[in-house]
């Protein structure tokens, strides 16, 4: 055994078995106080709901968090101050004011909660039979503004528009840096289109718990390697089925 990065989304990855949760918990927890072990949550949520959860589940007090898709990582829990060098990395090219008015002209956008809106983010609700005909020509649009963008789509309903710098893969890199960390000794963990990016970054070890939606699953089959994996388990029972496959615990 040995130390190892440890990054998982929560909603419906690591959250939604909660005796699951407990025991994985457990040997993460252990895993870290005997090994060094970091533990990173990458979460679709803002800071703010991702507080609501933390109030709600037993979650372990992470090494850093990603939130907002990417846009925001945390590294202390008690100031909750985002990371300057992480944010000064996305505002090349970003011009969150002319993206919001561009999206303004499709009545199918619906504007996500306030809470939801961030710095390096703008976020719509739209239905998978809207998104057909909108996003390629929303896209089109912004990108005939020069503007430097990521289209994120998940769940089959929530649209994220990002910095072209930020994604969850994008901001695992930047942690691996950090830390000096490998790919080889990192593990990423999830279910739906937006981590998607937490697969796609590099070669980590990637586990796909057993209740993961159609855009993943669809995904992974076109592009199955041998570093990652398609639990039979859902949730954090998935994630620890993953975790005894690649032979970290």
């Amino acid at each position: 055994m040995s130390s190892f990065l440890f990054v998982t989304d929560l909603d419906h990855t690591l959250v939604g078995d909660y005796k699951a949760l407990e025991k994985l918990n457990h040997e993460l927890e252990q895993h870290r106080k005997d090994y060094g072990t970091k533990i990173v949550y990458a979460t679709g949520r803002s800071l703010t709901l991702y507080k609501e959860l933390i109030a709600e589940q037993p979650l372990l007090t992470p090494d850093a968090l990603i939130t907002s898709v990417g846009t925001e990582i945390y590294f202390d829990s008690q100031e909750y101050t985002p990371d300057s060098e992480w944010s000064e990395k996305l505002s090349d090219g970003w011009n969150r004011n002319l993206i919001v008015e561009i999206a303004t002209a499709f009545p199918e956008l619906v504007p996500q909660k306030e809470s939801e809106q961030r710095p390096f983010k703008v976020s719509y609700l739209i239905s998978e039979e809207n998104s057909i005909k909108v996003l390629p020509q929303l896209k089109s649009q912004l990108e005939s503004k020069s503007l430097k963008f990521n289209l994120i789509y998940s769940g089959g309903k929530d649209l994220d528009i990002l910095s072209l710098y930020a994604d969850k893969g994008l901001a695992v890199k930047f942690l691996q840096y950090k830390w000096e960390i490998n790919s080889a000794t990192t593990v990423v963990c999830g279910d739906s289109g937006n981590d998607i990016a937490l697969f796609s970054a590099g070669e980590e070890r990637g586990i796909i718990v057993g209740n993961a939606r159609p855009e993943l699953l669809e995904w992974y089959k076109a592009n199955s390697t041998d570093y990652r994996y398609l639990a039979k388990s859902s949730y954090a029972n998935g994630i620890l089925e993953g975790l005894r496959h690649f032979n970290f615990i």
